[in-house]
């Protein structure tokens, strides 16, 4: 009896689905170990002793340092970045408001005022400044 056993790459459609399971993991596993590298950096909590110990263990022995970190720290990573990604929100709306020179929203006789500069500029007609006045008043 032939006691031959048949290996993934002895189809070629198996061969082609583990390669790109295989790519697939190692990108994950790239994308992983770059946000944990960014979380290190990010957590204000920890002292530079702490960042350093966390940031060798990944790089000398990555798998481990980064499961070790997940399963030590993991807990808090979503919670550091809603926390960055509202300061950077804060932020840009500070910006905003800076470059506008204005801080709040605007009176209704500011809005009016600009509605009459416009109009009397021709930039827009009778009618539309009406509906713009009603929207205005009625906001």
């Amino acid at each position: 009896m032939d006691s031959k056993v048949n290996l993934a790459y002895d189809f070629p459609v198996l061969g082609a689905f583990w390669t790109i399971m295989w790519i697939f993991l190692w990108v994950m596993w790239i994308f992983l170990l770059f946000r944990v590298v960014v979380d290190i950096f990010r957590d204000d909590s920890m002292s530079g002793w702490a960042k350093t110990g966390w940031l060798v263990f990944t790089i000398v022995l990555p798998f481990l340092g980064v499961f070790v970190y997940l399963i030590a720290r993991g807990k808090d990573m979503g919670r550091r970045e809603q926390e960055h990604t509202r300061a950077q929100l804060e932020a840009t709306d500070r910006y905003v408001r800076e470059t506008v020179g204005t801080t709040g929203p605007a009176s209704e006789a500011d809005q009016l005022a600009k509605l009459s500069e416009i109009r009397a500029r021709g930039d827009i007609s009778d009618e539309e400044f009406r509906q713009a006045k009603e929207k205005v008043l009625h906001s």
